[in-house]
């Protein structure tokens, strides 16, 4: 493992679908300290796709290749369809290489922690690519509740809405339970995780999970009421048949509230070919005033109430260059298996739930 000085570590990005293509290939290439230089997919389209995109960087058909040099290697990136999570972060932490995951790390929380267990009893890294952490809104969100500017928080909603009435196909909208698929698990792995973050473990959880579209095998429009230990209730919805998008999020407190529309920039700007570092303007992550969120009390923010809060640059580079800190030793495993375990049990008992419908009291 390529770990010693400043040299970089050298990066296997196993899956060249939408995660591997639009956020983990264009973030390993622009993070300082890791160098892209494999990446492993079967797709002879997505094969011509790298070599266009990332001249000289190898392309595996599999992941035998990698197990077989894993001295010139210094990180595996999962990010291939859920169902492989779990097996190959396995193979890849037996191999003894560091390992980042995409979200979810596992279909259940205890083989979250399994995985967890393994990379620890071997002193490797593995993390969890939960980027969401460092959307905008939440950055922003975070920096008022540090700074007690809403009092005590009573009632979190935080919406991931699209308006999608016609299937894409794929395994992500597969009815099969070893998919993993559904946007419980997809979406949801982001707003709970982020609830969890913000406010703290959950006593009790609550879901109503549907499916809308003619021809849909998994959830397309789900919605989740957590209540914390903290006694804080978060409500929390993902859908792709929303035909008008609420806030992104509002939150209301004993002193004032903040509502914010709008998705974090950094998605798009990354499906339309934008890279972090990529010119000297120093924009990447910023959205404009006029999307900014209001902080106030009393009235609508639709109608005027509340002042302007700033939104802070989102910022998905921060995720790959603590990664990158974390394998050397200097610093600190961004998103633990074991923190993604927490979200998994949330999700688990939102399925529970929905199928008995009735709330479902976690074990804290």
């Amino acid at each position: 493992m390529t770990t010693a000085g400043n040299s970089p570590l050298r990066v296997a990005l196993i899956g060249y679908g939408t995660a591997g293509s639009v956020f983990h290939a264009p973030l390993i290439a622009a993070a300082d300290g890791l160098v892209l230089d494999t990446v492993v997919t079967a797709n002879p389209e997505r094969q011509e796709r790298v070599r266009a995109t990332y001249p000289g960087v190898r392309i595996a058909d599999g992941t035998d290749e990698l197990w077989s040099r894993t001295g010139e290697l210094g990180l595996v990136v999962v990010a291939s369809p859920n169902r492989t999570h779990v097996p190959l972060a396995t193979a890849a932490l037996r191999a003894g290489l560091p390992v980042v995951v995409d979200k979810p790390v596992a279909g259940t929380a205890a083989e979250a922690r399994e995985l967890d267990a393994l990379a620890e009893s071997r002193g490797l890294l593995l993390s969890v690519f939960q980027n969401r952490r460092w959307d905008n809104d939440f950055l922003t969100l975070r920096r008022l509740l540090a700074g007690g500017e809403l009092g005590e928080v009573r009632r979190f909603e935080s919406r991931f809405e699209r308006w999608r009435p016609q299937l894409k196909g794929g395994w992500r909208e597969s009815g099969d339970p070893e998919e993993i698929g559904g946007l419980l698990y997809d979406l949801g792995s982001h707003v709970v995780d982020q609830a969890l973050v913000l406010f703290g473990p959950v006593d009790t959880v609550y879901a109503e999970v549907d499916v809308r579209r003619p021809g849909a095998e998994a959830d397309d429009d789900t919605f989740l009421a957590l209540t914390h230990t903290s006694g804080v209730r978060s409500h929390l919805y993902v859908s792709a048949t929303a035909a008008q998008l609420g806030p992104r999020f509002r939150v209301l407190g004993s002193s004032a509230g903040y509502v914010k529309y709008g998705l974090d920039p950094q998605e798009s700007a990354l499906r339309e070919g934008a890279r972090p570092g990529a010119g000297a303007d120093g924009g990447w992550g910023v959205e404009p005033e006029s999307l900014w969120g209001r902080v106030g009390s009393g009235e609508s923010p639709l109608t005027g109430g509340g002042r302007p809060e700033p939104t802070l640059a989102g910022d998905y580079p921060a995720f790959y260059a603590a990664v990158a800190d974390a394998v050397r030793g200097v610093g600190a495993n961004p998103v633990r298996a074991r923190e993604a375990a927490g979200t998994l049990e949330v999700l688990a008992a939102a399925r529970r739930s929905a199928e008995e419908g009735a709330a479902v009291r976690i074990s804290v």
